[in-house]
């Protein structure tokens, strides 16, 4: 299958408002024309560990993602080739057993912290966008999200937070905002920047 996709990387931090975005395009387009990939599905596999020892895990740092699986299925889907992507379970820091099966399409997006860290995803992408959120925001986000989603507890979201999330977002997350071509504030509520992004990809598919 020969579709010639255009890659899409949305990066920021953790509650920022990149999935809002890549809901709208995934909204804006017909079944079939765009999917989302996100980077924390390639969490690296930790059955080798015990449930205590994955909680005590820095998921914030790039080490924690398998990008030699997520670059190589990447390149599949990109070439046509369907893929197996990885399922995480948050409550447990882990793969589950299970796979999830997506086939090419002709936008794909790719969607985490750290999408725009990685050289070597860079290079693949034809939009790199970081969206730029205040951090008491994110936070209240990420609190709200991993209690109601994820089944975290208050204490443990805020420990983390305090311990790695922080931190690595100030180290690597940030710093890669230097790489986009394009810097959305306030994520999918930025209608303009939605708007003009839309444009962009409707000039690339012609």
């Amino acid at each position: 299958m020969n579709i010639n996709p255009i890659l899409i990387g949305i990066a920021g931090g953790t509650g920022s408002g990149k999935t809002s975005i890549a809901k709208q395009l995934l909204r804006e387009y017909g079944k079939g024309e765009v999917v989302v990939i996100e980077l924390d599905s390639y969490y690296k596999d930790l059955s080798h560990l015990s449930m205590d020892e994955r909680k005590k895990k820095n998921y914030d740092h790039p080490d924690a993602i398998d990008i030699e699986l997520f670059n190589h299925q990447l390149i599949s889907l990109m070439k046509g080739k369907p893929v197996d992507v990885p399922i995480y379970d948050f409550a447990k820091h882990n793969r589950k057993k299970e796979t999830l099966g997506v086939d090419p399409h002709h936008v794909i997006v790719v969607e985490g912290i750290l999408a725009l860290h990685y050289p070597v995803l860079r290079e693949l992408m034809d939009i790199k966008i970081y969206v730029e959120t205040p951090a008491d925001i994110r936070f209240i986000r990420r609190l709200t999200r991993d209690m109601q989603e994820r089944g975290r507890t208050f204490q443990s979201v805020v420990n983390q937070y305090l311990k790695t999330v922080r931190a690595m977002h100030e180290q690597f997350v940030e710093p890669s905002k230097y790489f986009a071509d394009v810097i959305i504030p306030e994520g999918g509520n930025n209608k303009v920047a939605v708007d003009l992004l839309r444009t962009k990809i409707h000039t690339i598919i012609g």
